[in-house]
């Protein structure tokens, strides 16, 4: 009897002992562990680059294409612009919203804010022909031309100066060469993978890679062949993108998120003038180097 007592004992002290420590190997599981069910926003700002482009532009009595035109971004720098409600489209900008679907995919709408500007201080080649009427200004441009070299910053004439001819072209999308688009995105935390005592709820490494889709709705700045400036928004075009980058996430809910971003953009209906006539096409790729600041968060 006594025997079956202890046994009863011992056994019930094993028992309780494996519990317990069951019971304090067992932590918690983590904010960060899983993303389905997230919404994430950020807000921030970029620099680009642009392949060379054949710019097409035709209307009533022209008809002619700038050849490998040279084009450049338009940088605010660190400015105060970025966070003032009023001024917030005067430097190049990235805003997107978006929704895991899953702990590893999300999607999400955004738009790229950036700024495309022909450069001025360039000699490219023009094929096409000129024949405005004698009265108007720009017919001093009139002729035909075959692969003519062009000096653009020749013709380049300041509003504030009425002394100089009209210029032969000023062409900006710089408020601006707006990429509205949707995305798809994968994100893997890394930092737990690499180190296995992590606390991601403090620091938390991700690497994201997406693909989007979307349209362009630049608001174009034209000046051509001595015509009225222009500058009014219009649906131009689509694009298609890439990217990859880094995000790191600080306690739980907020993060820095830097990325590579790279894409094709083709404007097939580009308004140059007041005339609905008069009009312009290009395509080209781009890179988008971006730095931005967010929130994720569950509601």
């Amino acid at each position: 009897m006594k025997q079956s007592l202890l046994m009863v004992v011992l056994s019930f002290c094993v028992f309780s002992q494996y519990t317990f420590s069951q019971e304090t190997v067992e932590t918690p599981e983590k904010y960060t562990a899983h993303n389905k069910g997230k919404f994430y926003i950020f807000w921030g700002g970029n620099r680009e680059s642009y392949s060379n482009s054949d710019i097409h532009f035709k209307g009533e009595n022209y008809d002619f294409i700038v050849t490998d035109a040279v084009a450049h971004d338009k940088p605010k720098g660190w400015h105060l612009d970025y966070i003032n409600p009023g001024r917030m489209t005067i430097p190049q900008t990235n805003l997107r919203i978006g929704y895991f679907i899953s702990d590893h995919y999300n999607i999400s709408i955004g738009l790229d804010h950036m700024k495309y500007v022909f450069t001025q201080d360039q000699i490219a080649n023009v094929t096409g022909y000129v024949n405005l009427p004698s009265t108007d200004e720009g017919s001093i441009y009139n002729g035909n031309y075959n692969n003519t070299p062009i000096n653009f910053q020749e013709n380049f004439n300041p509003d504030t100066d009425d002394t100089s001819p009209p210029p032969f072209l000023t062409f900006e999308h710089t408020d601006g060469l707006n990429y509205i688009n949707t995305e798809i995105s994968r994100v893997d935390d890394i930092s737990s993978k690499i180190f296995k005592s992590w606390n991601s709820d403090k620091v938390q490494i991700n690497l994201t890679e997406g693909l989007g889709a979307g349209v362009l709705l630049p608001k174009t700045n034209t000046r051509l062949l001595g015509k009225e400036r222009y500058d009014e928004f219009h649906l131009a075009g689509y694009g298609l993108s890439a990217k990859v980058g880094l995000n790191f996430t600080f306690f739980k809910h907020f993060f820095i998120q830097t990325e590579l971003k790279g894409g094709y953009i083709d404007m097939n209906d580009i308004r140059t003038t007041k005339n609905t006539s008069d009009s312009a096409s290009q395509h080209f790729w781009f890179l988008q180097r971006i730095i931005s600041f967010g929130g994720i968060f569950k509601i």
